[in-house]
C-alpha cells in the first residue's frame, strides 16, 4: 500500500526564508521595541531634568523657615482674593488679615508644573485698603503653583490657580481652636 504522506525528501520549499512573510512578522515586535526603547534613551539623555535639585539638604532644611512663615500667616489670619482679567492684562484683588488691609509691598510669584522657565515673578505695592492691581501676561494652561509673601518674607500664603479659573482664593489655615 502506498502512502499519501510526501517524505521529507519530496518537500522542498521554493523559497529563501527572507522571502516568506512569517520571519518578518515575527521580528517586527522585537524590532519595534528596539526603537522605541532607543528613542526613549535618546529623550532621556538630551533633555535636562528640572525637578531634580542639588541642594536637596539645604532646601530641606529651609523647609522649617516655611513653616514659621505659615504660622505667622495663620496668626494673622491672611487671606488673598484676586481676580485676573484677561482682556484688560491685570491682575486685582486684595490682601487682608482679620479683615484689615495689610501694608507694604506684596511678592506674586507664579510657579509653572514642569517647565521652571515660565515661571513669573511679580511685586505689588498694596494700597492703605489692601488693594492692588498688577500687569500679568496671558497665562498658559495650567495648574500653577502660586507663593505670596511680604516684601520682608516674613509670611507666606500658598496654593494652586487652575487656569483659566480667572478667581484666586488664597487663605492661611486656621489653627484648631479657629475650625
Amino acid at each position: 500500500m502506498l502512502s499519501s504522506s510526501p517524505s521529507i525528501a519530496q518537500v522542498s520549499t521554493k523559497r529563501p526564508w527572507y522571502k516568506q512573510a512569517w520571519p518578518w512578522l515575527l521580528m517586527l515586535g522585537p524590532g519595534i521595541v528596539v526603537m522605541a526603547a532607543t528613542y526613549t534613551g535618546w529623550l532621556a539623555f538630551s533633555r535636562q531634568d528640572a525637578m531634580v535639585v542639588d541642594d536637596y539638604y539645604k532646601q530641606g532644611l529651609a523647609i522649617n523657615q516655611d513653616l514659621r512663615r505659615d504660622s505667622i500667616a495663620t496668626g494673622l489670619g491672611l487671606k488673598l482674593d484676586a481676580r485676573y482679567d484677561p482682556s484688560a492684562g491685570k491682575l486685582s484683588g486684595s490682601v487682608l488679615g482679620f479683615g484689615g488691609p495689610v501694608p507694604g509691598k506684596i511678592l506674586i510669584h507664579l510657579a509653572h508644573p514642569t517647565q521652571p522657565e515660565k515661571d513669573i515673578k511679580l511685586v505689588a505695592q498694596l494700597d492703605p485698603n489692601g488693594s492692588f492691581t498688577i500687569a500679568l501676561p496671558m497665562l498658559e494652561r495650567a495648574q500653577w503653583q502660586v507663593l505670596v509673601e511680604s516684601d520682608r518674607r516674613d509670611w507666606r500664603l500658598t496654593g494652586l490657580w487652575k487656569w483659566p479659573q480667572q478667581m484666586l482664593g488664597l487663605h492661611a489655615d486656621l489653627s484648631p481652636a479657629d475650625r
